[in-house]
């Protein structure tokens, strides 16, 4: 008994040192097919989670979207089996099964926490893993990790990995088991190595079947690309049909290139842009000066019956103060009751949005007045968000207005001292600067209640003998929602999901309504402008359009003294945050030299009801120009679409037939190239950022 193990040992031995071309393919096929079965069952997971998005969407177009999902699924399977694919070049390679299935075990597992992580990361942004993820790492990692700690079910997701790995080594080694021959009843025939011209015959051939799989597609053109998975109505399926491993990689290759490869390229010469975008931007009150080396820099004066008897502005930016939760907006939620009754007392805006779908981008818009560009989503992060602008900050200094920024958390996030600091701000007031706050929340600052207290108490006892600024900047409605544990209002139930992040809205807006009670009792109340408006929206159930306009429209509120005598109590003009500065400055009169990408709102032609380009963050590089009804949405590399679209209490969108509006289409083109040239060149602000010298 003990010679005839000891022959099979050997002889299994053996076996093993020179593994047949047949047992080798075996294991391949083998664990590419787990492979594809374990992506399947993410997407699975990933639908399940966040199953609220699917709506009235049909079956049929779920399937499609699997169908595009096991496209780019394969093109990963092809990655993970490159390595055993090489080995049939070297008999030695082949018969090293046991790294082999340390190599699958190990990508499989690496996907497989992406995959884990992304059913959150895909509920909070609407999108697949992409640069975000780069982005949030490069700020401070214990606010970061932190926010993740307190906003997710870390632990348990940790735990699933480790014992879900620890089954994928199993099953690798279970499929290398399946996959070898029965033994061999002589030692001669399982010693035989493979033919040097077998192995290579049959790796020119996998080689082939491996390049078609990674392609995508058998017909002529570029491989696959994200945008072959949008080829539904639906949003949610579209994402669904993408693999957030590779999403992550493209994003990773786009991030840390030296080259600004998914910058907006030029699609037209640059004096037809610059042409346009002077004919999309100027009004009868701009002067363009400096026209040979400034795109839009001009002498704005506004008209004298359009200015307000003010001389301060304050800007309140609400985080993720979605529109679509907003009741003067429309939503029966009761959500914003405060935010509501303050509505009926100024000038709303009711076709506004974000042009980005972060803070910073919010950030940036709001006081720079600068859009968010394709490669430029954190502009205050990187070199050109060093230059000068023509912002909120560098027009009023001008004036020799006093300022203040007060902000719940550190002003380090997102580099806002530096951004802020570089445009003429010098008065923060920042999370360290809170003292016995009424709570702190252990991931990002003090709550919404103490920053508007600060606020208000800093804004009566230190401003006034000069005109003032201020920008106070909400924190409370992020993730992980640390609230106080007694909240002065009542919990918001009903919406699943979402209850925690609408709660949180609600308490934001509670404390935006005790900020006006004590505004209102300060001297500077009567003779200052009141700026609100959301950085950003959020997703909800319902998605509207690929662009997910929910995540961009938020209220735009203005309240002054004599403005809804003079301009009402509600506008339909379109408009983003790049327009709030000049709007600013039209209500306070005067001539002022400025290069916005925006226009006053309130001064437009007649007829011109407004437009604007919004882009959401991440790596996402898709773009799009709103009207009043319409919204032309252009992806990177691939055909535009158009929508028609309602916001409000009963909101739709459409997709609109037959060909895009060529000058609608150019607009875009020719802001975006005109913006991106600017900022390269730097000669975005005021000035001349190359040489200084005032135009």
């Amino acid at each position: 008994m003990a010679h005839t193990d000891a022959l099979s040992n050997s002889s299994s031995s053996s076996r093993l040192s020179h593994p047949s071309i047949s047992s080798h393919l075996t294991f391949t096929a083998l664990s590419a097919a787990a492979l594809l079965l374990l992506y399947a069952l993410l997407r699975v997971a990933l639908l399940v989670y966040n199953r609220e998005l699917i709506g009235a969407t049909p079956a049929a177009t779920f399937v499609e979207a699997f169908y595009n999902g096991l496209r780019f699924d394969l093109r990963l399977v092809v990655y993970a089996c490159v390595p055993l694919l090489l080995s049939l070049l070297s008999v030695r390679a082949m018969a090293a099964r046991g790294l082999q299935r340390i190599w699958l075990a190990g990508f499989a597992s690496i996907t497989l926490f992406l995959g884990i992580t992304e059913l959150d990361f895909y509920h909070e942004f609407h999108q697949r893993l992409n640069s975000l993820v780069f982005q949030y790492f490069q700020e401070d990692t214990q606010t970061v990790l932190s926010m993740l700690w307190n906003g997710f079910p870390v632990g348990r997701y940790l735990l699933a990995w480790v014992i879900a790995t620890w089954l994928l080594a199993k099953l690798f080694k279970g499929l290398d088991l399946l996959s070898r021959p029965p033994v061999q009843a002589t030692k001669s025939t399982s010693s035989r190595a493979p033919a040097w011209y077998w192995r290579g015959s049959v790796f020119v051939l996998c080689l082939l079947v491996a390049v078609i799989a990674a392609r995508g597609h058998l017909r002529q053109g570029p491989p696959l690309r994200w945008g072959d998975a949008y080829t539904t109505d639906s949003m949610f399926a579209n994402q669904l049909g993408l693999n957030g491993t590779l999403t992550l990689a493209s994003a990773a290759m786009a991030s840390f290139s030296s080259h600004r490869d998914n910058a907006w390229k030029s699609t037209m010469a640059d004096e037809q842009a610059l042409k346009a975008v002077r004919k999309l931007l100027l009004t009868p009150n701009d002067q363009l000066v400096d026209a040979d080396t400034a795109a839009i820099r001009r002498d704005f004066t506004p008209p004298a019956d359009g200015t307000l008897p003010i001389r301060n502005v304050v800007v309140i930016l609400m985080e993720s103060f979605a529109g679509h939760f907003v009741g003067a907006l429309g939503s029966p939620s009761n959500i914003t009751p405060n935010f509501d009754k303050l509505a009926s007392e100024g000038l709303l805006f009711d076709r506004f949005f974000s042009n980005g779908t972060h803070t910073h981008q919010g950030m940036f818009a709001t006081m720079a007045c600068f859009p968010n560009l394709p490669s430029f989503e954190y502009l205050m992060r990187t070199p050109e968000g060093a230059h000068q602008f023509s912002g909120l900050p560098q027009l009023l200094s001008a004036r020799d207005y006093d300022n203040l920024y007060v902000y719940n958390g550190n002003f380090q996030w997102d580099n806002q001292s530096g951004f802020f600091s570089n445009q003429g701000m010098t008065n923060f007031i920042g999370r360290e600067d809170f003292v016995d706050p009424v709570f702190m929340d252990p991931t990002w600052g003090v709550s919404d209640q103490d920053m508007f207290d600060r606020g208000a108490a800093e804004l009566a006892q230190n401003y006034g003998d000069k005109p003032f600024y201020a920008l106070l900047q909400t924190l409370s409605n992020h993730t992980p929602y640390a609230l106080p544990a007694k909240l002065p209002v009542e919990p918001v139930s009903g919406y699943g999901s979402w209850d925690e992040h609408l709660t949180a809205m609600r308490y934001a807006d509670w404390a935006l309504g005790q900020f006006f009670e004590k505004a209102r009792k300060a001297p500077y109340f009567k003779d200052t402008l009141f700026v609100v408006v959301g950085d950003h929206g959020f997703g909800s159930d319902e998605q509207l359009t690929e662009m997910d306009l929910f995540r961009f429209n938020v209220p735009l509120l203005l309240i002054a003294p004599g403005i809804q005598e003079k301009f009402g109590s509600i506008s339909h003009t379109v408009g983003t945050q790049i327009d709030i500065v000049p709007t600013i400055m039209g209500r306070l009169g005067g001539q002022v030299r400025h290069q916005c990408w925006g226009r006053d709102l309130l001064n437009l032609p007649a007829g011109d009801q407004g437009i604007g380009v919004i882009k959401p963050s991440g790596g996402d590089q898709t773009v799009a120009i709103v009207t009043p009804e319409r919204i032309l949405i252009q992806p990177k590399d691939f055909e535009p679409r158009l929508y028609s679209y309602q916001l409000g209490a009963h909101p739709q969108a459409e997709r609109v037939p037959g060909d895009i509006d060529p000058e609608l289409q150019q607009d875009l083109e020719a802001f975006l190239q005109t913006a991106t040239k600017s900022l390269l060149d730097n000669t975005a602000g005021v000035t001349d950022g190359i040489s200084g010298r005032a135009e």
